[in-house]
């Protein structure tokens, strides 16, 4: 589910133009390029989802930087009062907490 999360926005590193249509950025605003560094990171995460679904060994940590990006997006979201243009990804990271609580609990008690 974490690397179903992680790969749309993984895809605008390869396509910008998905930045434009995942957060409302056109080309020309400064923030464009750093929309496209957040990009890459996603791919970090990504794969690093698919790395810990057959390695064990790395499931622990991978857990924590999934939790990280995921809780901290939510945070900075509700701290910003909630962007109407981000509410759509703040959904989803939602949506994916409980199943990533559930596989952080069988990384760290299984």
């Amino acid at each position: 589910m974490a690397l179903a999360i992680h790969l749309p926005p993984f895809a605008a590193f390869f396509v910008p133009a998905l930045i434009t249509k995942l957060y409302a950025v056109t080309a020309d605003d400064p923030n464009f390029a750093l929309l496209q560094h957040r990009a890459a990171l996603f791919g970090v995460i990504a794969v690093g989802c698919l790395w810990a679904a057959f390695s064990p060994d790395v499931r622990k940590l991978v857990f924590v930087l999934t939790s990280l990006s995921m809780t901290s997006f939510l945070a900075i979201y509700l701290a910003y009062c909630q962007p109407p243009s981000l509410g759509t990804i703040a959904l989803v990271d939602v949506l994916g907490l409980p199943l990533l609580g559930y596989v952080g609990w069988k990384a760290f008690f299984s």
